[in-house]
């Protein structure tokens, strides 16, 4: 019987744990796609207690929490809710999610920051509570102090066109920390015409611009000119949320007419949603091409299914679920269009159902090429697929359609300062396949090529597809 969470957890062989300890361990994080916020990097905010390092925004244990019965009010918090009893309201739950990933996850978090090695569950949940706590206490375990003690180099925080970026700015000035905090461009709520609040949005990105945008040429040169300030910033990746993936060719005259209609209040059609989505968006992959940001589509969600809880907490708090709206078609037809005009962007594409990973890597494999290296990534298991068993598949099927010496790796897609550790998670399952596959005579043992290989997936790879 192995012990639980050793220095050989996930490395069930000698050459699994020879490339993990030897080549993968050390190397710096590029956490290239997160929900962090680059004001509480910049203020180097600090955290009262664990309920507040640990569960604060983290809607996977959240999730956890409402599974083992408890109240909402110990989930998210409220008037009076003590934010321990949040935490035992955790520690209560943990234990039943055995083969959950956030048992590892959880486990590695306050083994790696706060050398807390107990077993987390309801008796323990006292002495973890204070001796976390004490370490808080001392303001040596603030977020620039997380960051710095997880060696991360890079960190792409995820952002509106409206956004500021003071913060990343401010960032940049800062002595004694030399992580580079850079913008992503997020722009989802210039495509989702039909959505609550679209008219709102327009109206702050107007007054961000200082224009009237009563027009679809003044809204393109209006997202153009955000696209030309985040690079001004140092954006070098995008972002695209896509409940589904939208594609019906359409003219900028249509576009700009369903645009104006909207302006008006009449009602938007499905497909008229379509066609103004496929131009809008093909319209800034064009520009993201010309200043050679990687463009990421993370699509099939769907998003606040339960509506009573909507109203009342908003998105982003554990209501989310798996999609399985089709892919390959669509899909095919935004890449195309912009590879005919030779300015389709390095792309990265995440489906949140794991049905698709083969069909995503076959895909992108029709349009590889143009000099650039793995310039067509199937994405990291995403959300609900970064379990054990997804990463797996997700490496497996890169492996059997693509280059798996190409991937970029890992990201953690969170709002923790804690949740660094998931890389590691990464390594020791990516060591642990390679390792396995040699163990089983399906790769020479050639430790210095798969060590290197090793490490350009955990760092070199993204460093070079990014322009880090």
């Amino acid at each position: 019987m192995k012990p639980f969470l050793d220095e050989n957890f996930l490395l069930q062989n000698d050459a699994a744990q020879a490339l993990y300890h030897n080549y993968a361990k050390t190397m710096p994080i590029i956490d290239y796609h997160c929900h962090l916020d680059p004001k509480e990097i910049y203020e180097n905010a600090s955290f009262t207690n664990l309920t507040e390092a640990w569960l604060a925004g983290d809607h996977y244990k959240w999730r956890a929490i409402r599974a083992n019965g408890a109240v909402e009010e110990l989930v998210t918090g409220g008037e009076g809710v003590d934010d321990y009893d949040r935490f035992l309201a955790y520690t209560a739950a943990l234990p039943q999610a055995i083969g959950n990933p956030l048992y590892h996850w959880s486990h590695l978090e306050l083994q790696r920051f706060f050398g807390v090695n107990e077993i987390i569950n309801e008796s323990n949940a006292p002495i973890i509570w204070e001796k976390v706590n004490a370490k808080l206490a001392t303001g040596d375990y603030r977020v620039r102090d997380l960051i710095k003690m997880s060696n991360v180099s890079v960190i792409c925080t995820t952002d509106d066109p409206t956004d500021t970026l003071e913060y990343h700015k401010k960032i940049k000035e800062l002595e004694n920390f030399d992580v580079q905090v850079l913008p992503t461009f997020r722009p989802d709520k210039a495509l989702e015409i039909n959505k609550t609040g679209f008219l709102e949005w327009i109206e702050k990105l107007a007054q961000v611009c200082g224009v009237e945008l009563n027009s679809y040429d003044a809204l393109l040169k209006a997202l153009d000119d955000r696209i030309d300030y985040f690079q001004e910033v140092g954006c070098k990746v995008s972002d695209h949320g896509m409940d589904y993936v939208p594609y019906h060719e359409a003219t900028k005259e249509q576009a700009a007419d369903i645009y104006a209609r909207k302006l008006r209040g009449e009602t938007i059609s499905l497909v008229e949603e379509k066609q103004y989505k496929t131009y809008t968006f093909l319209h800034m992959a064009k520009r993201y091409a010309k200043y050679d940001w990687a463009m990421q589509l993370h699509m099939n969600p769907t998003r606040n299914n339960n509506t009573r809880m909507f109203k009342k907490l908003g998105p982003d708090h554990g209501f989310d679920a798996i999609n399985d709206a089709p892919v390959a078609g669509p899909l095919q037809g935004l890449l195309d269009a912009l590879e005919q005009e030779e300015l389709l962007p390095k792309t990265i594409v995440y489906s949140l159902n794991a049905n698709d990973n083969e069909v995503l890597a076959a895909l992108i494999g029709a349009f590889q090429g143009g000099g650039v290296a793995g310039k067509m990534q199937l994405g990291s298991a995403w959300w609900f697929n970064d379990t054990k068993k997804g990463m797996i598949a997700q490496i497996e099927s890169l492996a059997n359609f693509g280059l798996l010496g190409q991937f970029v790796g890992m990201l953690t897609d969170s709002r923790s300062f804690l949740s660094f550790t998931r890389h590691e998670y990464f390594r020791r399952i990516l060591c642990n396949v390679i390792g396995t596959w040699v163990e089983q005579g399906e790769l020479p043992y050639d430790e210095k090529h798969l060590g290197q290989l090793v490490q350009n997936i955990c760092y070199y790879n993204a460093k070079r597809y990014f322009n880090f």
